[in-house]
Order: C-alpha cells, then structure tokens, then sequence
C-alpha cells in the first residue's frame, strides 16, 4: 500500500482545522493536530489559553516527535495529514525530518488572520502569527527540493473547495474523493487539548464556509502588523495553486 506524510504548514486562524477535518472524512487518513504544541509551549514558557493542559496531554520532546511525524502511520491508513504551525519550529525544534514528508503551505491574508486571532489572543507579535516562520520554511524546503513547495490559499479553498482540494490532491499525488467536501458537526477525537478554547466555529460546521468577503480594515498595532507580515505572504502567495476562473484575491492586495 502506497503511503504518504502530509505536514501543512499554516499560522492561527487559517482554516487549517476545517482542513484537517476534509482530510479525516477521506477515511484513508490519519490526522495529528499540532505536534509540536507542547513541546513550543514548554521551551517558550508563553502563557497560552490552557497551557497546562497542553503541556500535560502530549509529548514535548521534540525528537520523539520529529520521529512520529515521519514515522508509523497510525491505524494502518494510506494517509497521515499532520497540521503544524509554523510559529512552533523555533531554532532548537528539529528539521531533519522534513526530508521525509510531503510539505505543503497554507495561506492566508494577513488582515484576515489578525482579525481573527486578536479576538482570542490579546495582543499578538508577528512572531504569533507565523508570517516569518512560514517563508522560512518554505524557503529551506524549497532549497531542498530545487522547487518550490506546495501553497494553497485558504481564500482559494473557500472560493472554490471543491475545485481547489482537488487541484491539493493531484499535486500531491493522491486520490480526490467527494468525502473531503463535509464532516460531522462536533469535532474529532484527534483534536488537541486545545480545541475546546479555539475550534467552537469549526466544531458547528459540516463543510467549508462560503467565499470570505472584503479584507477587514485594521487600524492601529493591527495594520502596522499587517504591513509587517504581507511581504511573507506575497512570497508565498506568488507559488500557490490558483483557483482559475474563480475570483482572485489580487484585487484584495492592491486594495490593501
């Protein structure tokens, strides 16, 4: 049986649980919900919502957790999807294996994600919100392939989800199926700790939300934020799989 790793590398608020849960309906897929979580929180020391109980429900040793990643697919599936986040690869969290797995970025207009996130987290630093730890990534994963990597658009997947999950699964070269369109509401049994604080909008849902609509107008710390993280996403944004006939999110930007 063929088999892949999947590691999707996204900041907060980014879509990326609703994504985990297309992946889970595929029923082929083994889904890890932010690996590194414990183990960013115990060598930061940041005081996040629930800290405690993140640190006490999985493991913070980041080699044993580099080895997983690339490791054992659990529950003798095809697929192991893991949804990591890229502010969590701090300088001493291990690389290596990265190699291994198939590495995939998703995106999102940094307007949209401050104005999301500010509502759970008060006051959040550009290094909260993983703009520069994601370029990073994919630039060292880039440099190693001698490609660029795989980017979607949270916007895109909105836009279009079906046409764009799709386009995701024949670029990594795995079967598309219909299952990817819906899930239960409630979550997953697979969902950190953390799901509790973070994941009420998603836990509601039975598929994907419809198209976004105009980029949130910030002002302040926000949008100085905004100006700060936007060149990131460009560089990312230039790469990603476009969502052709739909509408782009260009015109966003130069409204920006």
């Amino acid at each position: 049986m063929k088999t892949t790793h999947i590691a999707m590398w996204s900041g907060p608020r980014n879509l990326s649980t609703a994504l985990m849960y297309a992946f889970v309906a595929r029923g082929d897929c083994a889904v890890w919900d932010e690996p590194f979580y414990a183990a960013y929180l115990a060598r930061t020391g940041l005081e996040h919502p629930m800290r405690e109980a993140i640190l006490a429900s999985d493991d913070a040793d980041p080699e044993h957790i580099a080895a997983r990643c690339s490791g054992h697919i659990p529950h003798k599936q095809s697929l192991f999807y893991q949804k990591h986040m890229s502010q969590h690869m701090i300088a001493d969290m291990p690389r290596h294996w990265m190699q291994q797995v198939e590495n995939v970025f998703l995106i999102r207009h940094p307007a949209r994600v401050l104005a999301s996130f500010a509502k759970k987290y008060e006051e959040p630093g550009l290094g909260d919100i993983g703009f520069v730890q994601q370029a990073e990534l994919f630039d060292q994963i880039a440099d190693h392939l001698a490609r660029p990597p795989v980017v979607i658009d949270s916007f895109d997947i909105r836009q279009a989800p079906a046409h764009m999950l799709q386009r995701l699964c024949d670029a990594l070269g795995i079967r598309w199926t219909t299952n990817m369109l819906s899930w239960p509401k409630g979550g997953h049994p697979s969902d950190g700790v953390w799901a509790a604080y973070w994941y009420g909008a998603v836990h509601r849902s039975t598929g994907f939300a419809g198209p976004e609509s105009d980029l949130p107008v910030l002002t302040g710390r926000s949008a100085k934020m905004v100006d700060e993280a936007l060149p990131y996403y460009e560089h990312l944004k230039q790469f990603s799989l476009s969502a052709a006939g739909f509408a782009s999110q260009s015109n966003e930007d130069a409204a920006h």
